[in-house]
Formats: C-alpha cells, sequence, structure tokens
C-alpha cells in the first residue's frame, strides 16, 4: 500500500482541530462565565442553574446533527452543511461575550443550528475517504488521526482561553473561539479538490422517508413533545429544561426505531447493531461530559491550584495564573459545599472574610500565610485542567493506534464493537482514581494534589480512544450509503442524550454529603453499560462479520 491515509485527511484533521478550538474554548469557560459574578464580567447564574444551562446547551448541540445530517445527505450536500454550520457557530461563539443575557441564549441557538450542520457532515467526509480498497483497512485508524486532530484543538484552547481571560476579559476569550472556527472554515476550503470526491450525494432509494416527512413525523412532535415536558407540573428529571429535552427526544429515538423495523432485509441487522451501540454508549457520555461540571467544580474549589518557583514564574509569565492574597475583605459567601449563597432577591451575599480558595488549604499553607497575609499566591486557572484530557489523548493516540496496528499485523486485533465495550469498562476505572481522590482529601476538608486529576483523565483517556473515534468508524462502516450521515446524527443524538444526563448527574452533586458515593454511581453506570455491551457484543461481531469488516 503505497498511502496508508488519503490525503483529504490532514485537512479534515485541521478543519475539525480548529472547530473543535472554540468548542471546548467555550467548554472550558462556560460554566465559569455563567457563576462569575457580574462585576468582574460573569452573568451571576447559581450553580445549578449553570449546570442545568451547561448541560441543555451541550446536549442540543449533538441532537441537531439529526436534522442536520439528514439534510446533508439528501438536499445540501457535505460540503455546504459545513460551510454553514462553521458560519453560524462562529457566530455564535463572537456573540456569547457580549454580557447580554439575550444575547447569550441567541449565541447559543446560533451554535446549536451550526453543529447539527457541521458536525455530522465532516465525520461522514472522514469515512467516505476512506471508501476505497486501498484506503478501507485503515478507517479505524483514520477516525483515531481525526479524533487526536479534535483533542489538539480542544489541548491548545484552554491555554488560550485562561491568557484571553487574564489579560482581556471573557469576552476576549469568546471573541478568539469564534475566530479559530473561521480559521478552520479558511483549511477546509484549501483543502477542497483533496475532498471532492468524498463529497457524494447517495441517490434516494424507494422507502426512503422524504424531509416534509421528517419534519411532520418527527421535528413537529419533537417540539410538541418538548413544550409537554416543559409545561408537566414538578420536575420528572431535576428542572424544566431537562423535562423538555428528554420528551423531546422520544419521536426522534422513535423515528430511528422506526427506521429499523422498516429496513430492507439487508440494511436491518447493521442498523440494529448501531442503535445498540448507539443506548450502550449514551451511558459513557453522561459520566464523560461531567468534565465540564462536575470535575471542573473539583478542580476549582477541592484541587491545590497553587503554584510556586519556576513553574510560576513560566506560567506567570503567559498569564496562566491568578493571584490571591490572605487579607481579610468583602468576599462572596459560600456554603459548606462550595455553592454561592444569594438573598432572597438572588442577589450574591457578601461578607468579611477570606478568599473561598482558602476553606480547605491545609493547616501547614494556613499558618504560612496567617503570617504573611498581603502575600500573593499563584493559582493555575482552573480552566487549564480541560487541556488534561486532550493533552492525554495527544500523547496516548499514537500509542493506541500503534498497538492495535501491531496486532492486526498479527492478525488479532479485537472488533470495533470490541474495543468499545473495552473502553467502557477502562472508563469505570477512572471513577475509582475520583473515588480515591476524594479519600485522600478527607472528602473536601483538605485540598488534594492536582495529580489526582490528571490520573483520572489519563484512564478515561484511554477508555475515550477505545470508543469514541471507534464509535464514528462503525457508523461509517455498517451505515447503508445513503444513511450515513442520518445515522452519523443518530449517534450524536446518543451523545446528545449521554449530555443532557450529565447535567442531571452533576446537579445531584450537592445532593452527596459524601463526594466519594457520587464517583461509585458513575462508576456503578459504566460497569451496567459494560454489561450490556458484553451481552450483545456476539451479535454485533456478528453483524461486522457478515459486511465483511473488523
Amino acid at each position: 500500500m503505497k498511502n496508508k491515509h488519503p490525503k483529504g485527511l490532514l485537512f479534515l484533521f485541521f478543519t475539525e482541530m480548529w472547530e473543535r478550538f472554540g468548542y471546548y474554548l467555550i467548554i472550558g469557560i462556560f460554566v465559569l462565565y455563567m457563576i462569575d459574578p457580574t462585576s468582574t464580567g460573569g452573568l451571576a447564574f447559581s450553580d445549578k442553574y449553570a449546570d442545568d444551562i451547561f448541560g441543555t446547551y451541550i446536549a442540543l448541540t449533538y441532537l441537531t446533527p439529526f436534522l442536520g445530517g439528514y439534510l446533508a445527505d439528501r438536499f445540501l450536500g457535505y460540503f455546504k452543511a459545513i460551510y454553514l454550520g462553521g458560519f453560524l457557530m462562529g457566530l455564535g461563539y463572537i456573540g456569547l461575550g457580549f454580557q447580554d443575557v439575550t444575547i447569550f441564549y441567541a449565541s447559543m441557538a446560533l451554535i446549536i443550528v451550526g453543529n447539527g450542520f457541521f458536525k455530522p457532515s465532516i465525520s461522514t467526509l472522514v469515512g467516505n475517504l476512506y471508501s476505497t480498497e486501498e484506503y478501507k483497512a485503515n478507517k479505524d485508524a483514520g477516525y483515531n488521526i481525526f479524533y487526536m486532530g479534535i483533542n489538539l484543538g480542544a489541548f491548545i484552547c484552554n491555554i488560550v482561553a485562561a491568557f484571553m481571560r487574564n489579560q482581556y476579559g471573557w469576552g476576549a476569550a469568546f471573541i478568539t473561539a469564534g475566530i479559530g472556527m473561521f480559521v478552520g472554515l479558511i483549511i477546509f476550503f484549501l483543502g477542497k479538490k483533496h475532498l471532492s470526491d468524498a463529497n457524494v450525494m447517495k441517490p434516494v432509494q424507494e422507502g426512503d422517508i422524504s424531509l416534509s416527512k421528517i419534519l411532520g413525523v418527527v421535528f413537529l412532535p419533537a417540539i410538541i413533545c418538548g413544550a409537554i415536558g416543559w409545561m408537566i407540573p414538578g420536575n420528572i428529571f431535576k428542572s424544566d429544561s431537562t423535562d423538555a429535552f428528554i420528551f423531546a427526544c422520544i419521536p426522534v429515538i422513535i423515528f430511528y426505531i422506526r427506521l429499523y423495523l422498516k429496513a430492507n432485509n439487508e440494511d436491518k441487522r447493521p442498523l440494529g447493531a448501531l442503535l445498540a451501540i448507539f443506548a450502550v454508549g449514551m451511558l459513557f457520555w453522561a459520566v464523560f461530559k461531567q468534565n465540564g461540571t462536575a470535575l471542573t467544580r473539583w478542580a476549582n474549589y477541592y484541587t491545590d491550584r497553587q503554584v510556586a518557583g519556576t513553574t510560576e514564574k513560566a506560567l506567570s509569565s503567559i498569564y496562566l495564573v491568578e493571584e490571591k492574597d490572605y487579607q481579610t475583605k468583602e468576599v462572596q459567601k459560600y456554603d459548606s459545599q462550595f455553592q454561592a449563597e444569594k438573598d432572597e432577591n438572588n442577589n450574591p451575599v457578601k461578607v468579611q472574610g477570606k478568599d473561598v480558595y482558602f476553606t480547605n488549604i491545609s493547616a501547614q499553607k494556613k499558618q504560612e500565610l496567617e503570617s504573611n497575609p498581603e502575600k500573593k499566591v499563584s493559582l493555575i486557572n482552573t480552566e487549564l485542567f480541560q487541556s488534561v484530557n486532550p493533552g492525554w489523548i495527544i500523547i496516548l493516540t499514537p500509542f493506541v493506534v500503534g498497538f492495535f496496528a501491531l496486532l492486526r499485523r498479527r492478525g488479532k486485533e479485537p472488533s470495533t464493537p470490541s474495543k468499545i465495550v473495552l473502553g467502557l469498562f477502562i472508563s469505570s476505572l477512572s471513577c475509582l482514581v475520583m473515588v480515591a481522590a476524594v479519600y485522600f482529601g478527607s472528602n473536601g476538608e483538605v485540598k488534594v494534589s492536582p495529580w489526582w486529576l490528571v490520573g483520572t483523565y489519563g484512564v478515561i483517556t484511554i477508555g475515550e480512544l477505545c470508543l469514541s473515534p471507534m464509535g464514528l468508524s462503525i457508523v461509517s462502516k455498517l451505515s447503508p450509503p445513503r444513511l450515513t450521515a442520518l445515522m452519523m446524527g443518530g449517534f450524536f443524538l446518543s451523545i446528545s442524550i449521554g449530555n443532557k444526563l450529565s447535567g442531571v448527574l452533576a446537579s445531584m452533586w450537592y445532593d452527596y454529603e459524601n463526594k466519594s458515593n457520587f464517583f461509585i454511581v458513575n462508576a456503578v453506570l459504566l460497569l451496567f453499560a459494560t454489561g450490556l455491551g458484553m451481552l450483545i457484543l456476539k451479535r454485533l461481531n456478528a453483524v461486522m462479520k457478515e459486511k465483511g469488516l473488523n
């Protein structure tokens, strides 16, 4: 084989890198921005409301690919869908930083719609590049490489976000995200000639569902069901927005089930296999996406972020630290679980005291600071911890790709479904690392080393590399060609529901006095998903064999 990977992959790699640069820059600072006081440029939302908004936002960004993928398959083509989606997301990223609640929500809407067009289309193009015999055997590796591009952008963005926030404020950080998106579109335009063969719209077949039917049978019922969920007295899933989202997903889920039931004999088993993988994958995303909520909160309040010496000088020189002192001053009041307290008018309660960061520092550090309260303490910006996971991906991807390539040469490479189940099990172990962190921190009484978070992200990254790019790969392998982007939308729908469930789980953080129980629940969910995966693995492998795939 002369070339292992097509030239077009390089352009898709960098397009996605810059798009994810913008997306994950937003994710890294989203909750911090929402809960930050208005006096320092934030929106002053409550912690629980911010968690709910975060979960709804990331859920909807992965729900819209259902419709966007269909339109790309049938009408727009993948090139037009990527241009349209990228433009809308770029505008949305920029709009988030205007510190206006109305513009904030409108900008989120632009990002949600834009991602619906962009995400399934670029993922489908990757698979289409490997449709020839020359490249077919390397599709899994191609998606792994593509996935590394995603995380290279995610790694860089949080460093840039911390710098821009420290130097110029929240608005500048959001504008930088928008610029990244437009850079990605330029790179995509430059690579068009290497991608033209992959931009193939598939012919419609008898029995395929029309756009009018999609809108009438799926989209409109989804809106109606969402409205019903919002208006139900009380809450089933802890908030009106969560109830509305879950209810809105019901017609979409029914659509995919009907798609399977009405499929011809050739398509039925592959579609059934994909739906099973989507269902199992939801639980992974429900846990994984807590990196922007529960784990960000752990980094902010329970992790020792102080740096000194050479490290402090290096980070300070590029504005990646924030400085605090131990002097008594007017500060925001927090309860024992670090929730900002509000008065009856929802305004922050202020008291005379120390900055909240010093609430649970070690006795030794407290003694040192008491002797010199004016001394500045340098702290790593919280959002920088969002770069740990993508950093691990950049480091580990060559090893994972190389390991499976070695097994392939020896004829022992596990099937794609087997990799996914393995990823679920490994991911469950990351939750146990956090259980240990809670134990060594005496349940939050003392801050713990940042290496606990680094270790947690390291373990779940190995699981992620076995699962997420393999999910994209298997959709490309098993989908009927004319339905590839639509099934990519189904894959992202499973991520969407998982993302929303992550918000539900994160909102339960304050219900657990002992935080180790929170992480144990997450571990149990992933072990349950692993068990389900094992039950269906034999059937999934049989379908892959029938299609002549691995």
